[in-house]
């Protein structure tokens, strides 16, 4: 008996001492804490309350990221915050230092450090966050400091919502209770978009690999419910396309996929991928035009939940909140997007087909009229997205010559590649589920030889050497023509009516240049430039009831005219040679009254006919 109490005794002790431990491995590993309220919601403000426990170093540095997953260019965060104050975990206030505009450093505290702020936040898009009495539309890096030696520990967070105001919290963020919500570490958190508001929901299950996930359509809106169910069918049928094209979902942290919708007067335009959920915004309800207009964003954010968020570049791993985000793949993983965005639409039964294929021209005329392929391939173009993706500058730029969107580039390089491998019994869609089975579903990071090879892979050296030789590190063109013909498209030069080569705006009675002539065009040749004012033509002076574009309607193409304008307060004078419009028009056999062959019409179907 004694032996036996000895025995518990000692394994009470035992078990006391494995408890303090584990506590003292927890508290070492530490911990972020964080609450937020919108008592001024009426003026755009937010007050967050932040603990960070665990600290192990004497100096710990707390900052505001410069960056946001999904973005590339750099955004100063730090610059909406104000009232910072920092305590110890006893109130004891301790004094932060300032080394840089975006982060603060503290000495002397007890390994705890509590930091408050106010944060002021009116922009409702993907990047930033916007509180009022509307919503709290909250993305995190925008919102809430951190504390870098604490990346890797978990982090909880609770939204203190406005009752009054019928708010509820909708978010990627694994739901504790009542709206208490964790995430793992730092970077899950930090791509979790949050939106509170007194949204509306909608929600299906879909089944994949033996799971069944539940898909959630979050709605802050000004519409109906009937505009919402409506809408959500639509959302529906994007997502089952999407599935066949990888012919399964990703396996979605905690069993669900979540859309971050705002539709309001107040959002910014906007859409941004995240892990398990993505931001949806526009200034357009569903009444109003947003039916049409915002599904697009739908499809291409969804698209990201594979390609991006998953089958992910090397070049954005790990991903940095202290500086510019740059990759050389973005013209496949926002530009094959893209391509898909428009594509499965169609499939889905949103578009028609003639409203998908005349569509395509807008793209592909910016991209093949571009001079900025004499200076950048695709993976060049990729490397300027932390200089053109939201970012903002003040001085000019020559993009209109030197820059092609690697959304658009990539979009129309995805259509060729899907239309070359098609004329060869293959298809884009395969070379995706190859991508993701190799790459995506492991989370393996990729590289652009990867993409090569997987290429190879498919479709044969000869097949894949030629695309990526030809069009990823040159910045050749394919031969679309040929390519839309064997799907029964045309492509046809619009030729009636002469090219300037610059867009204008009528300014009085003057003309102005609104952009930089592109290299090679009427306008360039002639020496005209952005804020030039055009004041006649041969001689005709402009008005409110005779703008350029009329005057230039009463000439053809090679016609030379003399063009009288105004630079800096002073009249000059030019001579200008019209040339033909370069613009291309996209369109079905069926629509120029061309005759198609049932091989044709098959091609078609198979690459536009939901799967």
């Amino acid at each position: 008996m004694k032996k036996t109490l000895l025995l518990l005794l000692f394994l009470g002790l035992l078990s006391c001492k494995q408890e303090k431990v584990s506590n003292e491995i927890s508290i070492t590993n530490g911990l972020s804490t964080y609450s937020i309220s919108f008592e001024n919601a009426v003026h755009h403000e937010a007050e967050i309350k932040a603990s960070f426990t665990g600290l192990t170093t004497d100096e710990v540095e707390f900052r505001m990221s410069r960056t946001s997953p999904g973005r590339y260019a750099i955004h100063e965060f730090a610059k909406n915050v104000y009232n910072v104050k920092v305590t110890d975990s006893k109130g004891n206030i301790l004094e932060a230092t300032r080394p840089d505009p975006y982060s603060w450093l503290v000495s002397g505290h007890d390994g705890t450090i509590n930091v408050s702020y106010t944060l002021f936040a009116n922009r409702g898009g993907g990047t930033y966050a916007q509180v009022d009495e509307s919503h709290a539309h909250l993305n995190i890096p925008a919102t809430f400091m951190f504390a870098p030696a604490l990346k890797d520990s978990p982090i909880e967070i609770t939204f203190n919502t406005r009752e009054d105001l019928g708010w509820k919290v909708a978010t990627q963020l694994k739901h504790i209770e009542n709206n208490t919500y964790s995430a793992p570490d730092l970077h899950y958190f930090m791509d979790s978009p949050t939106e509170i508001s007194n949204f509306s929901l909608r929600e299906f299950k879909e089944a994949s690999n033996g799971k069944e996930y539940n898909i959630r359509f979050v709605l802050h809106h000004e519409g109906t419910e009937d505009e919402l169910d409506q809408y959500f069918e639509q959302v529906k049928s994007i997502v089952k396309q999407e599935k066949e094209v990888y012919g399964e979902l990703p396996d979605f942290d905690y069993g669900e996929y979540t859309f971050l919708a705002c539709y309001v007067p107040n959002a910014s335009g906007d859409g941004m991928e995240h892990r398990n959920s993505t931001i949806l915004t526009s200034t357009r309800s569903l009444e109003n035009g947003g039916m049409q207009g915002n599904i697009g964003t739908v499809s291409h954010e969804f698209f990201h939940a594979w390609n991006v968020e998953r089958i992910r570049p090397k070049t954005l791993e790990p991903f940095d909140y202290e500086k510019a985000n740059m990759s050389g793949e973005l013209w496949f993983a926002e530009g094959f997007t893209s391509y898909y965005t428009g594509l499965i639409l169609c499939r889905a039964g949103i578009r028609t087909p003639e409203q998908y294929v005349n569509g395509l021209a807008g793209t592909f005329n910016y991209v093949w009229n571009s001079p900025a392929r004499q200076f950048f391939n695709p993976i060049e173009m990729s490397y300027q997205a932390p200089f053109v993706d939201a970012a903002t500058s003040v001085d000019p730029v020559n993009r209109e010559n030197t820059f092609i969107s690697y959304y658009s580039y990539g979009s129309v390089l995805g259509l060729a590649l899907d239309l070359s491998l098609r004329a060869n019994d293959l298809n884009l869609d395969d070379y995706m589920k190859l991508v993701w089975n190799t790459y995506g579903k492991s989370e393996t990071p990729y590289t652009i030889q990867n993409l090569h090879s997987a290429l190879n892979e498919y479709a044969g050296v000869a097949f894949g050497d030629n695309f990526f030789n030809n069009y990823i590190y040159k910045s050749e063109m394919p031969d679309y023509k040929s390519l839309f013909e064997g799907v029964g498209v045309s492509l046809k030069q619009e030729n009636n009516t002469p090219y300037f080569g610059a867009a204008t705006r009528m300014q009085g009675n003057k003309a102005n240049i609104l952009n930089n002539p592109t290299k090679g065009n009427p306008a360039y040749l002639a020496g005209l430039a952005s804020r030039d004012l055009i004041i006649s033509v041969n001689g005709e002076s402009l008005s409110k009831d005779n703008s350029f574009n009329d005057a230039l309607k009463k000439y053809k193409s090679g016609d030379m005219v003399d063009i009288i304008f105004e630079r800096f307060g002073k009249e000059k004078v030019t001579q200008l040679t019209l040339s033909d419009n370069p613009t291309y028009r996209i369109s079905l056999f069926e629509q120029d009254n061309l005759e198609v062959a049932e091989e044709i019409i098959e091609n078609r179907n198979n690459w536009l006919d939901p799967k």
